[in-house]
């Protein structure tokens, strides 16, 4: 188990931001580490976003010393998506398969979570976590059972196709919602016309990326934006004022997580394309 720290910001401050701190603030990197769990833990909604990747042995989860709790789930709730291969997430005894793309939510209070390989392939279990003030049920969540949404339109290169996975209207949770949105081919263009919201912080993980290619995720104030260049199975931190909208140089997907003030998916605050800086 390998974690680390990032603060929040004040948006005066980042404005002064060179590429480097940029990077080093809100870009987290080495996600899927051999055999190991990555975590990193946001002050942002105490957001954790981290990696399992189990390869040789299972892996389990277990609590970090930011938490001061004997186990990780104590007071949190989890959410998993799997971008890789068949693997099995067990909770507690209890074996879920997870095939590519499908989620897991799992409830706070819950004492052992183990990943592991299965017959299907090399997982590669993307984890969100947020503080959680109830036992929810742990719940698995398939494409099948995915709210499917098409938005944008190719003449504008942004048609996508939008799948909530841990949401509300399908899984009941305390604030953490997670959700996968595909790029249709020849389109390169994510949250676009852009948004904030003041009222939940947001991680974007970004897959399907091909090799040599590029992702350009913005983020700032609408009227003071900047970018930070990703590649394939990265993630970026959105503080609550920032938008957070990417570029990629072909196709890609991208999985969100949000916590805080609410579960209202539609609480945003819109921005027109010709109004950003």
């Amino acid at each position: 188990m390998k974690s680390k720290t990032r603060y929040a910001h004040h948006p005066d401050d980042v404005k002064k931001y060179n590429t480097q701190e940029l990077r080093d603030h809100f870009l987290i990197q080495n996600l899927f580490q051999q055999d190991g769990i990555s975590l990193t833990y946001s002050m942002y909604d105490r957001f954790i976003v981290g990696g399992a990747f189990p390869v040789n042995k299972r892996l389990k989860l277990q609590t970090i010393e930011e938490l001061k709790s004997d186990n990780f789930l104590d007071r949190r709730e989890l959410g998993i998506i799997n971008v890789g291969g068949t693997g099995k997430v067990i909770i507690d005894g209890t074996s879920f398969e997870l095939a590519h793309k499908e989620a897991l939510y799992v409830g706070q209070g819950n004492k052992e979570v183990i990943f592991e390989k299965s017959s299907g392939g090399q997982p590669y279990f993307y984890l969100n976590s947020a503080p959680a003030h109830h036992s929810y049920p742990t719940k698995k969540v398939g494409k099948e059972e995915a709210e499917v949404i098409e938005l944008g339109d190719s003449k504008y290169a942004n048609k996508r196709i939008l799948n909530k996975l841990i949401v509300n209207s399908i899984v009941e949770t305390c604030q953490l919602q997670m959700g996968m949105t595909e790029l249709v081919e020849g389109n390169v263009w994510n949250t676009m016309p852009p948004h904030t919201h003041t009222r939940r912080m947001e991680a974007y993980f970004y897959f399907n990326l091909e090799e040599g290619q590029t992702i350009s995720h913005f983020m700032g104030q609408p009227e003071e934006t900047r970018h930070i260049f990703m590649k394939n199975h990265e993630a970026v931190l959105s503080p609550e004022w920032s938008i957070h909208a990417g570029a990629g140089t072909s196709n890609y997907t991208f999985i969100w997580g949000m916590a805080g003030e609410n579960l209202d998916y539609g609480d945003m605050d819109k921005v027109a394309p010709n109004e950003l800086k």
